[in-house]
C-alpha cells in the first residue's frame, strides 16, 4: 500500500497529535507499507487560507508541479485536520485516490468566542465534506464531526497510542509514594492557552503554595505570548521557589517526573482525546481535566480524578486540597487510575484496524 500524509511542518513535533501521526507511520512502514509526508508551511490560520488559491498538495510534495499531482502516486492521501484551512480547494479538485481525514479534534469545539467559532465552523464544515472518510481519536471528536456534517461517510474511532513508557509501574510503588511529603503536582503539556496552565495556578495560589510542588513539562515557545502570562502570574503571585518550569523532556527524564508526582492536572479548555491522562495513568497518576472535550472518555470524576468546568480554579483547589490531606483518597484514585491504563487497547492492535479501514477504502 502507498499512502500520503499530509501534516503541517515536521512529524517530530512534540505534541499528542503528532505523536499519533508518527506512531501510525510507523506502524504502516512496518508492515511493508510506503508511507511519503507531504509537509506544508506552518503559518497562520488566515495565511493558510490563503493555500486555497493555488493546488497546496502539489506544491507541498517535494517541488511537484500541477500537472504532476503527489496523490496521483498513492493508494490512498490522508490528512491531519489541523491542516483543513489550507485543503479546502485541493479536495475538491479531482483526485485520483481516497481522502482520509485524520481527526484528533475540531478547531471550531474550543473555548472562544462564539463569533469566531462559527467561522471556523463554516472554514471546517467545507474541508470535512470534501473528503471521502474520516479516522477519529475519540468518540467525542467523532461525534463533534457528525453534528457538523451527518455520519455518512466510512469512518474509524482509533484511540491513541498511550504505551511509549511500557508497563504500569507497580501497586506498591504506588502506595509507598502516596505517603510521601511533599506533594507534587506534574503539568505536562505546551504552553498554550488552551491547556489551561492559568488555571492550575492561580488554584495554587489559593492554597498556600508553600506546601505544593509544581513541575511544568512542555514546550515554551509554541505559544510566546501564552508563556509570557505565565511567567508573569508565577512571579507576581510568588509562586517561584514551588513552580519550576522544566520545557521539554526526554523520556527518561520525563519518566522520572512521572514516577515523582501525586497528581496530573492539565484542565484544558477542549481535550479531543487527552493522551497525557492515560499516561499519567501508567505511573498511577490521578488526573484532573474538565469537562470540555473527550477527557471524560477516560477520567471517571471522583474514581481516577476529577473533571471539573473549564477555568474553574476554586473547584480544582478543592480537589488538590482534598487529594493532599487525605492519603488514603489519594492512594485509592491511584490504584484506580493504574487499573484504567492496564484496561486501554493496545496500539498494535489499534493500528491494525486503521490499517484495514484504509484497505477497505482502496
Amino acid at each position: 500500500m502507498k499512502l500520503g500524509l499530509v501534516i503541517y511542518g515536521s512529524l517530530d513535533t512534540l505534541s499528542g497529535g503528532y505523536m499519533y501521526d508518527r506512531r501510525l507511520v510507523e506502524y504502516l512502514r512496518a508492515q511493508g507499507d510506503t508511507v511519503e509526508i507531504i509537509s506544508l508551511h506552518w503559518r497562520n490560520y488566515a495565511a493558510h487560507l490563503t493555500d486555497n488559491f493555488y493546488d497546496v498538495i502539489a506544491s507541498g510534495a517535494h517541488g511537484a508541479t500541477k500537472q504532476s499531482r503527489p496523490d496521483g502516486k498513492f493508494d490512498i492521501l490522508i490528512q491531519d485536520e489541523l491542516n483543513h484551512p489550507s485543503l479546502i480547494a485541493a479536495n475538491h479538485r479531482p483526485h485520483p485516490c481516497p481522502i482520509v481525514s485524520l481527526v484528533h479534534h475540531l478547531r471550531c469545539s474550543e473555548l472562544r468566542p462564539k463569533w469566531q467559532n462559527a467561522l471556523y465552523r463554516i472554514v471546517e464544515k467545507k474541508y470535512l465534506q470534501s473528503v471521502d472518510g474520516f479516522i477519529f481519536n475519540s468518540l467525542t471528536t467523532r461525534d463533534a464531526v457528525n453534528s457538523l456534517i451527518g455520519n455518512s461517510k466510512p469512518s474509524i474511532v482509533a484511540y491513541p497510542p498511550t504505551d511509549r513508557f511500557g508497563k504500569a509501574i507497580s501497586e506498591e510503588e504506588i502506595k509507598t509514594r502516596a505517603e510521601q511529603k511533599p506533594f507534587r503536582i506534574l503539568f505536562l503539556g505546551n504552553l498554550i492557552e488552551r491547556k489551561g496552565l492559568h488555571t492550575l495556578l492561580q488554584a495554587l495560589f489559593i492554597l498556600h503554595p508553600s506546601s505544593f510542588i509544581l513541575d511544568i513539562v512542555g514546550s515554551l515557545t509554541v505559544e510566546p505570548a501564552c508563556t509570557r502570562k505565565i511567567q508573569t502570574l508565577i512571579v507576581e503571585n510568588h509562586l517561584s521557589s514551588f513552580v519550576f518550569l522544566h520545557g521539554p523532556l526526554d523520556n527518561e527524564p520525563l519518566k522520572q517526573k512521572l514516577q515523582q508526582a501525586h497528581l496530573l492536572v492539565v484542565p484544558s479548555s477542549y481535550e479531543g482525546f487527552g493522551i497525557v491522562y492515560l499516561e499519567g495513568m501508567c505511573f498511577g497518576l490521578p488526573a484532573i481535566g474538565t469537562t470540555a472535550g473527550a477527557a471524560g472518555e477516560i477520567i471517571e470524576h471522583g474514581k481516577t480524578g476529577y473533571l471539573i468546568e473549564p477555568n474553574d480554579s476554586a473547584a480544582l483547589a478543592t480537589h488538590i486540597s482534598q487529594l493532599a490531606s487525605d492519603r488514603s483518597l489519594l492512594a485509592r484514585l491511584s490504584l484506580d487510575a493504574r487499573t484504567r491504563y492496564t484496561q486501554q487497547p493496545l496500539w498494535d492492535e489499534i493500528a491494525n484496524n486503521i490499517r484495514n479501514f484504509l484497505l477497505d477504502m482502496i
